[in-house]
């Protein structure tokens, strides 16, 4: 049976709605028994933002997954040619690795290569110098100070002159057909796309536990949800580390903003404008991630200081009317809820440790099923695309565990940092990606 876009919205809307009705009525006794401990305000923030708003979420992502059916890349087309960005500061562990991988690409059309040499203190331009000499299609553009990630991304906007442009970071390593499906799904998306977020993946999970977790998160989590904003007709983040691009909408728009968060800005920016941004799931980049925790709290603090600044940035994009605008109100809980999980949920774990069960109880523990439906539908679904790309989803069983039972209790008070960072206007830095 055929759904349209919009039955699919409704029909995920219904059931979450539903859902959500449910949630605040056998949650009315928790809300009156908390508010006679802690106060009526800070019960209802807590209970509303920790366990109501996250369950409406998930029902509607999880609907959403068993109405998707993405429609298949047009075979046979003509495949124009692209030049590929890539802002470089201080790689020389990884750049010839991630080049490579781009000299392997089965694209069947010209692809240009320009390395953004940002001002690196080691022998990432030596490097790519070495490599020009056997392939004329790689330009580097070598820049003796450091500007930030944004400006060197302009610096080979301003020398790109061809319809298509891809921006890779420096340590993200594409598979082979992996130019090909990004740009197989731009043309084959409706002619109003204007990006086409790819997926980034882990390479290296297996280094220590906080890596393990780290690759469900882009598995799972990160993955589904720019499956389903696309299915809405809009991706929210068109990453920097492996996306596509029309050319002439970045150079209207101005190019990538000098921001933390220069890639989600950019993205919003080209959704208010009225464009889609769509999602190639089978285009994979597999990239290094945070191994250390100080460096994965210094990324999503990043990523939290970018949402902020998409919103100061396009705050008119709340009002757009389009289907993922829901998606964008929904962007505006997430301080919310990381707060309520980071002052609210980790005391209540505390106090049930000791049998105190005002906040984290039995009431919590009715997130458990929609929690396990959802996660076991983006399992398949992942699991399906690695199948045709003929890879397989390797076992990494204490890395789910962490992940669905103790990974926010590291998340979310990242998160709480850079919202606080980005609001005190804290020095901004390349940071990590």
């Amino acid at each position: 049976m055929y759904f349209s876009v919009k039955a699919k919205y409704l029909l995920s809307l219904t059931f979450s709605l539903i859902w959500l009705s449910c949630s605040l009525w056998l949650s009315a006794p928790w809300y009156q028994d908390l508010s006679l401990q802690i106060g009526k305000f800070l019960a209802y923030f807590l209970i509303t933002f920790i366990a109501i708003i996250p369950g409406f979420m998930n029902a509607f992502v999880a609907a959403a997954m068993l109405l998707d059916k993405r429609p298949k890349v047009i075979a046979d087309q003509h495949y124009p040619p692209v030049t590929i960005l890539i802002a470089a500061f201080n790689e020389e562990s990884v750049i010839q690795e991630t080049l490579v991988g781009i000299f392997k690409q089965d694209y069947p059309a010209d692809v240009r290569i320009i390395v953004i040499n940002d001002g690196s203190h080691d022998q990432t331009a030596e490097i790519v110098k070495n490599i020009q000499r056997e392939h004329s299609n790689l330009e580097l553009i070598d820049l003796e100070q450091n500007g930030g990630k944004a400006a060197a991304l302009n610096k080979g906007l301003a020398k790109c002159t061809t319809d298509i442009l891809i921006s890779i970071d420096a340590d993200s390593y594409i598979l082979k057909d992996g130019i090909r499906h990004l740009v197989g799904r731009y043309l084959s998306d409706p002619t109003d796309t204007k990006a086409v977020a790819g997926e980034i993946l882990i390479r290296n999970s297996r280094e220590n536990w906080i890596t393990k977790a780290q690759e469900w998160d882009y598995f799972l989590g990160i993955a589904t949800v720019k499956r389903i904003q696309s299915l809405f007709q809009g991706t929210l983040v068109a990453q920097g580390a492996f996306s596509l691009y029309d050319r002439k909408t970045v150079q209207e728009l101005g190019g990538w903003p000098e921001m933390v968060g220069e890639d989600i800005v950019l993205t919003w920016k080209i959704l208010l404008a009225g464009h889609r941004v769509g999602h190639a799931e089978d285009a994979l980049a597999f990239t290094d991630c945070p191994n250390t925790l100080n460096k994965f709290i210094k990324q999503r603090q990043r990523w939290s200081r970018g949402l902020i600044e998409a919103f100061k940035e396009n705050p008119l994009i709340l009002f757009k009317p389009r289907l993922t605008t829901l998606y964008v109100w929904w962007n505006t809980m997430f301080p919310l809820m990381d707060i309520a999980y980071t002052l609210g949920f980790i005391p209540g774990l505390v106090l049930a440790c000791f049998g105190i069960y005002w906040i984290v109880g039995p009431m919590t523990l009715t997130l458990l099923p929609m929690a396990f439906l959802l996660n076991w539908q983006m399992y398949l679904r992942g699991q399906k695309m690695f199948e045709a790309e003929h890879l397989h989803v390797r076992r990494n069983i204490f890395g789910f565990v962490f992940y669905v039972f103790a990974y926010g209790l590291v998340l979310q008070p990242a998160c709480v940092y850079g919202y606080f960072s980005e609001f005190l206007n804290l020095k901004k830095t390349w940071g990590t990606k």
